[in-house]
Order: structure tokens, then C-alpha cells, then sequence
């Protein structure tokens, strides 16, 4: 990574995704978590206070040391352990069936082979655990999905290959996982930038 995406880019991404709306979608993300949770895209560590106590391990996936440096108040302050396990979700370093759940937020716009990812998080999921995701993607509007379209080349330059443009409700059902709950909404700003894909699937049984 360059210097603007190791040192510039986690800081600015750990200020614009802080906030009272992102602290309620946040809350509703880590709601109903238990056990062993892997996060994909732990960032600065901006979830760890809405992780449940019945949360008994956090196991981080992150790319950036400046994150984790960022992240290290928030982690001491949390009576779930945090373990840092890899910088690549493409390739978990765990074992078949090993955690309860999977929690990513506005990390699978980044991740390049996005659909090599959300094959990884089924296969270390247990039969029956479930991915818990608040991610940003396509609209269904025709006209928001054309400035998506155009815009999206120049928000991976900006922002650390991030898409705006994936369909993300049918990569997640694609990967072979059942959507329990997903709800869509826009958030406040700019249309083209808030389309969010907010739920939960789960592991129709494991591999």
C-alpha cells in the first residue's frame, strides 16, 4: 500500500464513520450476537462497544496497522477479548466451521474478489451460525445505479478500492447463504453513496 492508503486512509475512514447514525446502524448489526465472532474489515475498532456480552471472543481481520493502532483504546476498553487473526478476508487463516458468526460493515465494497470472501465466511461459519452485515451498494433506482456506475472508478481510487456499485443482497445469497433479514434504506447524503443492504444470513448447515 502507498502512503496515503497505510497512513492517511484509516484515519479518515475511522473520523466519517463515527456519528449517531452509524452508532444505531452499528447497534443493530451486532444485535443478538453470541460466542465466537469473526469481524472482517475490524477497522479502527468502531463496533467494539455495541458487541453483546454474551460476545465471548472477537477474531479481527484487518489490512491496515494504522487501523489496528487506532483501534487499540476501543479494544481495552472492552470486556470482549479482541484476537487478531489475518490482514485477508479472501483467506481466513481458521479452521472449517470454527465461529458462531460473521460481522462486516462497509468492508465488502473493498475487498477485490469479493466473491472468494463471502466463500470464506460460509466455510468458517458453524451449521446454523449466521453473517450479520451493514454494507453500502446498488441501488435498484435506474438513475442512482448510473451515477454509481460512473462514479465508482473514481471512489477506488479515493477510497481504497471501495464499489458502490454491488449488488451485495445477491453476492451474499450467491456465496450460498440464506438471507434471514434484509432490509434497505438510503442514508442521509447523496443517494449514489447510501444505498445500504442491512442484514442478516445464515449458514443453511455448514459444508
Amino acid at each position: 500500500m502507498g502512503f496515503y492508503e497505510e497512513q492517511v486512509l484509516p484515519r479518515v475512514t475511522d473520523r466519517a464513520l463515527r456519528g449517531k447514525q452509524a452508532a444505531r446502524l452499528r447497534a443493530r448489526v451486532t444485535a443478538g450476537l453470541s460466542g465466537e465472532v469473526l469481524e472482517v474489515g475490524f477497522g479502527s475498532g468502531l463496533t467494539m462497544p455495541y458487541y453483546p456480552p454474551a460476545v465471548t471472543r472477537v477474531r479481527a481481520v484487518d489490512p491496515s496497522a494504522v487501523a489496528r493502532e487506532l483501534a487499540a483504546e476501543r479494544v481495552a476498553a472492552s470486556t470482549v477479548p479482541v484476537e487478531y487473526i489475518g490482514t485477508d478476508a479472501q483467506a481466513l487463516p481458521l479452521a472449517d466451521a470454527s465461529v458462531d458468526h460473521v460481522v462486516s460493515v462497509l468492508t465488502l465494497c473493498t475487498i477485490p474478489a469479493v466473491d472468494r470472501a463471502l466463500a470464506e465466511i460460509r466455510r468458517v461459519l458453524r451449521p446454523a451460525g449466521a453473517f450479520h452485515f451493514m454494507e453500502h451498494g446498488l441501488s435498484p433506482e435506474q438513475t442512482v445505479a448510473r451515477w454509481q456506475h460512473r462514479l465508482t472508478p473514481l471512489q477506488r481510487r479515493v477510497f481504497g478500492g471501495c464499489h458502490i456499485d454491488r449488488p451485495i443482497g445477491r453476492l451474499v445469497a450467491g456465496a450460498g447463504l440464506e438471507l434471514t433479514r434484509l432490509d434497505n434504506y438510503y442514508l442521509n447524503g447523496p443517494h449514489a453513496f447510501g444505498y445500504m443492504f442491512d442484514g442478516v444470513a445464515a449458514n443453511p448447515g455448514g459444508q
